[in-house]
């Protein structure tokens, strides 16, 4: 298969760094031309809703779309979450009547978009009655292992994603494999295969008996469910590295401060890509949900990632949050390079 999304473009042995999401029309169609002279059967992008408000992705046929969920992000953008959601919509409105909607009726615009995609709509989720859904759920630090029901039956699914976040991901991919008829068994033996997405709950293990994630959860809503995911594993502390975005949408800052502050043991403040923005109004706008003394600010990313695994003990988890697979950190007159994979298994080296 080819695959367009944030990570990177890539089909064969190509592999083409991204620099948006879902990339402008012409480079586009220009990609989808490439994958279709090299005989690509299926191509699954990631398509985001700014390309869908500026018709990026106008004139291609989707013969399916999948809905994961929607929460605040990219109000920098769009005017108000309303609008978000109706950018996002219209690749489920536009949908021909003989294509696939795959939606997560978990959640609550996931109903919305039942209601009004065109095309066969297909739901999943683990708290509703829905088609494809996930029951007996359990986790651990490196698997997740639950049943799936389906009209056809019950299959046992174990996967080495965790968290309930990748469960939804999981049961999109089945219930999209399962329309398009593919092998279930081969389904089941990809995904139980399938170890890690780069830099989402991606896991480093310390000689010294913690563990550290490293995720891009950039928003509340991620944070509480990465948070959420890692709390349901048997650990003694939680410690969190985080920052926000400079020039991006300044609401969720407090948000975030909050959610890390409830659900963390102890954060750390750092900075994320202040891009052109004072790094330090963005920290005093983090400041400003938290209402906890569970905190300290290192603004220096590189040192906040030291002081966190230093401050880490058998038994604790440390999750690094916001850049995920990013290697470079956007400041405002240069960009540098940093990855936070690289950090922290530096930074266990010298610990160790």
């Amino acid at each position: 298969p080819g695959v367009i999304g944030t990570i990177n473009c890539r089909f064969q042995d190509k592999v083409i760094p991204s620099l948006n999401t879902t990339p402008g029309p012409v480079e586009l169609q220009s990609l989808l031309d490439r994958m279709f002279k090299s005989e690509v059967a299926y191509a699954l992008m990631e398509v985001s809703s700014h390309a869908l408000d500026q018709e990026r992705t106008a004139k291609i046929g989707f013969s399916a779309a999948i809905f994961t969920n929607l929460t605040q992000d990219h109000l920098d953008y769009h005017q108000n979450l309303e609008d978000y959601f109706l950018a996002k919509a219209k690749l489920f409105t536009n949908l021909s009547g003989s294509s696939l909607a795959v939606v997560n009726v978990d959640d609550p615009y996931g109903l919305r978009l039942k209601g009004i995609s065109k095309g066969r709509v297909v739901t999943y989720g683990i708290d509703r009655d829905c088609d494809i859904r996930a029951i007996g759920l359990k986790m651990d630090q490196s698997s997740s292992e639950f049943r799936v029901q389906t009209k056809n039956g019950k299959d046992r699914i174990s996967s080495g994603l965790i968290g309930r976040h990748n469960v939804y991901n999981i049961l999109a991919a089945l219930a999209w494999a399962q329309e398009e008829k593919l092998d279930p068994a081969k389904v089941n033996r990809a995904l139980e295969r399938f170890s890690l997405v780069p830099g989402r709950l991606e896991r480093f293990s310390s000689d010294k008996g913690f563990s550290v994630f490293v995720d891009y959860a950039h928003t509340e809503d991620a944070l509480k469910n990465v948070l959420i995911a890692l709390k349901q594993i048997q650990h003694k502390r939680i410690i969190v590295v985080f920052g926000c975005g400079g020039q991006r949408d300044k609401t969720k800052r407090p948000k975030m401060g909050k959610v890390v502050s409830e659900l963390a043991d102890y954060a750390i403040i750092t900075n994320d890509n202040p891009r052109a923005e004072e790094p330090g109004r963005i920290i005093e706008d983090i400041l400003s949900g938290i209402s906890k003394d569970n905190f300290c600010v290192i603004p220096e990313r590189l040192e906040a990632i030291k002081r966190s695994l230093a401050l880490a003990e058998a038994g604790d988890i440390v999750l690094v949050a916001g850049k995920g697979h990013e290697d470079y950190q956007v400041l405002k007159d240069k960009t540098l390079h940093f990855d936070d994979r690289e950090a922290v298994k530096q930074c266990l080296q010298s610990r160790n």
